[in-house]
């Protein structure tokens, strides 16, 4: 694996530092609110909303479609899109139509009671994903945690097994890379972990199926979670055969087969799932299936059911840690029946789809055309550059291609001229309302923020 080393790293600190000195400048309304914000731990409403390169985040004035204004007048191209949570564009109309007819016309928002939309919601997924039966959570997270709680009970088993630089939100289990001795060792700044990682979880690498054996064989994992390819650490492609590799070790071992779609979702209507033939026996999905309002959903096989079903002992309707009291609500529901129906539709896919065909092809021509040694990976709808080639193949090797320094400066060279690329790596992400103009700015000014970075600027 080759990290990039042409560039000057003097040169490349002088161009962070104007970038981010026109950006204190640009957006004096965003810093005074954000030294305003005494009353917020890490003065934001959640704390990963600090991970911005200029120092302080842009506020958000309004949103629609692919469209950002923040407080000081900017309007922004988003790529970002609320790092996944908003793919089908901000506030689309047919989500805002069922959340405002919800809120305004039927009342009832959040009541513990089904509604119709439910079913239709459920038997969508099931269309979409192939598993059978539903359950709604308000987060990705949620959901993992309460599939990883079903997977401990339907196997008898206690361990997790993750890949390493997985990304599954917040889910404890998932903060684990492998140990010097094969064990699992917390990920660095991992935050008042309840336990060693050892103790819940087993870990390998990606597109490793050698490793994922040797953690299987100790007999104790009660599911793989897996995503069809990672996306927090950079995109890492699954190898050929892989997927088919893990899901024949996961059913001779004895694991369920755990499939976190939240990203990945960007492959198309069925996410990775349908376009790959994946076969899980749990499907977990998040962020965009609401449109923006809060959303999760996790899947599951009817031989999981059954296994489930064995244990009346478990209190799944009440305190037995499955469940949730705004989990399912009238508001939520109605947001993913109509995203779902009316927004995240095949043609609305083989549109974005096609955009970030677009959108690879012409960063991957960029870095050729600069010599730069820098690869892209494109997820349909989402692509990412990476400042190594070849394209990593692990979570390890993707990480150790990280430049903070790089990093810091396209993403603030996009922002201060119109674009915003997701601030915790370089994702650009398709909405059914990019368009291919939008599509060619960003690789424009790629192209020059590239030209300034090894002086071939004209």
């Amino acid at each position: 694996m080759t990290v990039v080393s042409s560039v000057d790293r003097a040169h490349l600190a002088s161009l962070v530092e104007r970038e981010r000195a026109a950006y204190a400048q640009a957006h004096p309304a965003s810093r005074a609110l954000f030294e305003q914000a005494g009353h917020l731990f890490g003065r934001v409403p959640m704390t990963w909303m600090n991970k911005w390169s200029g120092g302080f985040p842009l506020y958000l004035e309004q949103a629609f479609g692919n469209r950002v204004v923040d407080v000081d007048g900017h309007e922004y191209v988003d790529f970002a899109l609320g790092d996944t949570g908003a793919m089908a564009g901000h506030s689309p109309g047919a989500t805002v139509d069922a959340a405002v007819g919800r809120v305004r016309d039927e009342g009832g928002l959040t009541t513990m009671l089904p509604t119709a939309d439910a079913e239709w919601v459920g038997a969508d997924l099931s269309g979409r994903f192939g598993l059978p039966l539903w359950s709604f959570t308000l987060t990705a997270t949620d959901a993992n945690r309460w599939a990883l709680r079903l997977s401990r009970l339907a196997t008898g088993r206690t361990k997790i097994l993750v890949f390493a630089y997985c990304y599954h939100g917040s889910v404890d289990e998932a903060f684990a890379l492998p140990g010097p001795d094969g064990e699992a060792a917390a990920r660095g700044g991992n935050v008042g972990a309840p336990v060693p990682l050892a103790e819940t979880t087993r870990v390998a690498e990606f597109n490793d199926l050698a490793g994922v054996e040797a953690q299987l064989a100790h007999g104790d994992v009660a599911a793989i979670l897996a995503e069809p390819a990672l996306t927090n650490i950079g995109i890492v492609l699954p190898d050929p055969g892989f997927h088919e590799g893990l899901r024949e070790l996961a059913t001779r071992y004895g694991a369920l087969l755990i499939i976190d779609e939240t990203h990945t979702f960007s492959a198309g209507p069925g996410g990775a799932t349908a376009a790959w033939g994946l076969r899980p026996d749990v499907l977990v999905i998040g962020k965009s299936i609401g449109g923006g309002v809060p959303s999760g959903a996790y899947g599951i096989s009817a031989d999981v059911a059954a296994a489930v079903g064995a244990h009346p002992e478990a209190d799944l309707v009440d305190v037995g840690g499955v469940g949730g009291t705004l989990a399912g609500n009238a508001l939520s529901v109605a947001a993913m029946r109509a995203t779902l129906e009316h927004v995240l539709t095949p043609a609305a896919f083989e549109h974005m789809i096609g955009l970030g065909t677009r959108y690879t092809e012409g960063i991957r021509g960029v870095v050729v055309r600069a010599g730069l040694p820098w690869s892209v990976a494109q997820l349909c709808a989402r692509s990412e550059f990476r400042f190594t080639a070849p394209a990593p193949r692990t979570g390890s090797a993707s990480a150790a291609a990280a430049d903070d320094e790089l990093d810091d400066f396209l993403h603030l060279y996009l922002a201060n001229r119109g674009v915003l690329l997701t601030p915790f790596h370089a994702m650009a992400l398709m909405s059914p309302a990019t368009t291919q103009a939008d599509v060619d700015l960003a690789l424009q000014l790629f192209e020059e923020a590239v030209g300034a970075l090894t002086g071939s600027a004209t």
